[in-house]
């Protein structure tokens, strides 16, 4: 029987797998078509079906929904103000031209905290040709690192989906993820960014260049002033870690801490800093609450797409649980002896070389590891989000769109495209987990 049950498993996940790259359906139809097909295959009853796929859906976007669009509201109101472009400016003046790679890097780094790959892109790279085209550099010495910056916050630092949506599936703690993250982020982004970009600039230089984007100037009176964008990007990650501290903190009354804990939660932290950027980066910047609502009405619907790939990857988890098919897997990992956060790595990576998209890697990865971990003691949570979150980001190839982003916005060939792009991806990813591993040793 446990053979067949893992059979049945591994034809779903290829059903995943086929459903994306192959027929080219959306990842939430590949997810449900995969649930469905486990359950009844598994000998689910018919009743059990729907009601097992119900509970997986509402139990992980019960609390992601509002956190996903407030962050991503939050993330346009910096993109639309100039916030962004500030911060990067910032670095580049404090770092100077030598140092260009690295004032890149925290410019992606901190602009990626609350705001999607994409958009995080197509903030950077307006500074990026300017720059360029100023200092005759090769391209890629100022661009990769500025997108290190954004993938390795886009795998791993909440408010990003798919972090969030492991940490609902492992119930693991928001405020320890986020603290964590940002001790791992930044040594990996460090070697994948900077140190990557000046050591491939010298073996690859594009023969093409960047064509798709127009640089539009914006003069210094138009954007918001430094300090103020980056409080805009910091405030709800300032807000949760102290919710996260709040605890701990005995000099305080009970309710004076039961205050800042609900003030640091991540719906109202976000919804706080939601409301600061519409005054100061929207209403002070002279947009008017017309141009404020359609912002938020642009954003909102690109979400629509990722919270049914979260809550089909809650299914999925909970017909593996319903099913047995966790309990099984989970009496062989520890046959074999296999650590949590290593099967958690290594099955994020595989969906994600297959399906290309880390979302989809992380949310289904976490969906088959969570069953496993539920009648083990000692296991990390947080931690464990970390390294699906890590697998989630290796190898991106031709099934992946951020592959084929970064081409065309760069002026690169497919070749080159490989030789920087996949190579940086892969590395952030194998030295984000060897950070999770060494953190394990201390936390």
């Amino acid at each position: 029987m446990d053979a067949y049950l893992l059979i049945i498993t591994l034809l779903s996940i290829i059903l995943v797998i086929l459903g994306v790259s192959l027929f080219r359906w959306h990842a939430f139809i590949s997810l449900t078509v995969a649930s469905l097909f486990l359950a009844i295959f598994a000998g689910l009853s018919w009743d059990k079906i729907v009601s097992a796929y119900e509970t997986g859906v509402g139990g992980v976007l019960g609390h992601l929904v509002g956190i996903l669009a407030l962050g991503t509201i939050l993330g346009k109101m910096l993109s639309e103000s100039g916030a962004g472009l500030q911060i990067a400016n910032f670095f580049v003046k404090a770092f100077g031209e030598k140092k260009l790679p690295w004032a890149m890097f925290f410019s992606g780094f901190i602009i990626g905290i609350p705001v999607f790959f994409e958009v995080g892109i197509l903030i950077l790279l307006p500074l990026v040709i300017s720059i360029q085209k100023a200092t005759k550099k090769n391209i890629l010495l100022i661009a990769l690192p500025g997108i290190a910056g954004l993938s390795i916050v886009h795998g791993l630092v909440p408010p990003h989906p798919g972090a969030i949506a492991a940490i609902g599936i492992y119930g693991a703690n928001l405020g320890k993820v986020l603290l964590y993250s940002l001790i791992i982020a930044l040594p990996a982004g460090i070697i994948g960014g900077p140190l990557f970009a000046k050591w491939v600039n010298k073996r690859v230089v594009p023969k093409g260049n960047p064509e798709l984007i127009k640089v539009e100037q914006k003069s210094e009176s138009e954007l918001p002033n430094t300090g103020l964008s980056f409080f805009a990007i910091l405030l709800p990650v300032i807000l949760m870690i102290i919710g996260t501290a709040a605890p701990y903190m005995k000099f305080f009354s009970g309710d004076v801490r039961s205050a800042l804990a609900f003030i640091g939660s991540p719906l109202v932290s976000l919804l706080l800093a939601v409301f600061f950027a519409f005054y100061f980066l929207g209403f002070r910047q002279g947009m008017d609450k017309d141009k404020i609502k359609k912002f938020t009405e642009e954003c909102i619907l690109p979400v629509g797409s990722i919270v049914l790939i979260i809550g089909a990857g809650g299914a999925f988890k909970q017909v593996l649980i319903d099913s047995g098919v966790g309990a099984t897997i989970g009496n062989m990992s520890e046959s074999l002896s296999l650590s949590p956060i290593v099967l958690a790595f290594l099955i994020a990576g595989l969906i994600r070389i297959a399906t290309g998209s880390a979302t989809v890697a992380l949310t289904t990865a976490a969906g088959i590891v969570s069953p496993i971990i539920e009648h083990m003691s000692g296991v990390n949570l947080e931690l464990l989000v970390l390294a699906t979150g890590a697998g989630s980001l290796m190898f991106s190839h031709v099934n992946d769109a951020g592959f084929w982003m970064v081409k065309e916005y760069l002026g690169l060939s497919v070749e080159e495209t490989f030789k920087t792009w996949t190579v940086l991806e892969t590395v952030l990813s194998f030295v984000a987990f060897g950070g999770v591993l060494l953190l394990d040793l201390f936390v």
